[in-house]
């Protein structure tokens, strides 16, 4: 998601349910403006010392990478995303939320339209799933209330599939703030099995990335190697 500070993000009802029935990290912080380098590194350990959001080819050093070499299935779900492909897809895709894009330079087989999820979630759905919304659901260019009631919506199908209820993990993250200091931003996490919390503890976008790769057993890329990764919001979760 895009763009909103933690305390307005509580502020919309549906995002403010998720919160309160599951676990929500109340002190966790984007770590670049603008939007690109946040994404990259959610997904590399690194910004690449990149501060904008234009297109930059990088070395093939990303989660998608290490997933793809360790044999792990994964898919990154583009709404907006046409046949037009990753690079040239038109509004409401963002080629600066595509992280995967850049790294190699080039968009992997893995990376789809949002249209194919539904028949994933209803079939063989990969063990680690991306999803990027458009320009509007995502809250950048809508009202954050629309986007919130889109995100409600995606979160019902997703917890209504098979495979979330085999050990699911749910990491629902906003690139970066709305202008203030301290890039402020939420993150709610819903398992299958922990119980509704809060947690204070410091984390940023290196500790969601190495919770992603400890989980599939991966090394820690870049910064995500000294981070703290989410334990405390996973009490209780399966695998």
């Amino acid at each position: 998601m895009e763009n909103t500070s933690l305390g307005r993000a509580l502020g919309s009802q549906p995002i403010a349910r998720l919160a309160a029935a599951n676990a929500l990290a109340t002190n966790y912080h984007a770590v670049a403006r603008p939007s690109l380098p946040n994404y990259l590194a959610l997904t590399s350990g690194s910004t690449w010392d990149i501060a904008d959001n234009e297109y930059h080819a990088l070395p093939s050093a990303d989660v998608g990478t290490q997933l793809t070499a360790a044999r792990v299935s994964w898919r990154a779900y583009m709404e907006g995303m046409t046949t037009d492909g990753c690079m040239r897809s038109p509004y409401p895709y963002a080629l600066k939320h595509n992280p995967f894009a850049y790294y190699g330079g080039a968009c992997p087989a893995n990376v789809v339209p949002i249209e194919a999820l539904d028949a994933d979630l209803a079939g063989d759905t990969p063990s680690f799933v991306w999803i990027t919304p458009g320009l509007c659901h995502d809250g950048h260019d809508c009202a954050l209330d629309m986007a919130a009631a889109w995100l409600d919506g995606l979160v019902s199908k997703i917890v209504s599939a098979v495979a979330w209820r085999s050990g699911g993990m749910l990491f629902i993250v906003w690139d970066e703030g709305d202008g203030g200091d301290t890039n402020l931003v939420p993150l709610i996490v819903l398992t299958t099995r922990a119980s509704p919390m809060r947690v204070e503890t410091e984390f940023d976008h290196y500790s969601l990335l190495a919770t992603i790769e400890d989980v599939f057993g991966l090394p820690r890329l870049g910064a995500a190697a000294t981070a703290r990764p989410l334990t405390e919001l996973l009490a209780g979760a399966g695998r």
